[in-house]
């Protein structure tokens, strides 16, 4: 997986939510998966034809009815959802909202090594400053992410690297990402 394919992935809000559901053994069923994450009707099936179009999920040949049908993970999808289960095992259900948002894993991702603000831009390429911006803001104030000035680069500028449970968050994902 590379950072690309992470930003994609997380770009519903739902799509971590039923990744991990899914691996902790919920049916692949609409009903069920909606109860488990707590997400909206629109906002699950965005999500839900987001990963099926990502190929992370299918639906479960000779399983289901045509108005209700289930859902399974594919191979990649398995993966995935090993992944988003640790992560959304680990950040607890207090986290768990920051979790949903668009940036919050890619940001992690790339701070597992400290990086100073264009880096991290740079890395992902489509996002904002002001979207950053509020990403880093909004780790900053939970400690997923420390900042600290880098005194000696002029004028001088900080160093964001990930911490605590961001720090344990970003150590999951490492690994997946060097991969590719």
């Amino acid at each position: 997986m590379d950072i690309k394919h992470l930003v994609n992935i997380t770009s519903r809000a739902w799509s971590v939510p039923i990744l991990a559901a899914l691996h902790a053994g919920v049916a692949g069923r609409q009903a069920p998966l909606i109860t488990a994450t707590g997400a909206g009707r629109t906002a699950f099936a965005q999500s839900m034809t987001h990963l099926i179009e990502m190929g992370l999920l299918e639906r479960n040949p000779g399983h289901g009815h045509p108005l209700r049908p289930e859902f399974r993970l594919t191979t990649p999808g398995k993966i995935g959802a090993e992944i988003s289960h640790q992560i959304w095992t680990l950040a607890g259900e207090e986290n768990r909202d920051l979790l949903r948002k668009s940036w919050t894993l890619p940001v992690l991702a790339i701070v597992h090594t400290p990086h100073h603000f264009n880096d991290i831009q740079r890395a992902l390429a489509p996002i904002t400053d002001r979207a950053l911006s509020q990403a880093l803001k909004a780790l900053e104030e939970r400690n997923w992410v420390h900042r600290e000035v880098d005194p000696e680069a002029r004028p001088p500028r900080p160093i964001y690297s990930a911490a605590s449970t961001g720090a344990e968050i970003s150590a999951i994902m490492a690994p997946h990402l060097a991969q590719n």
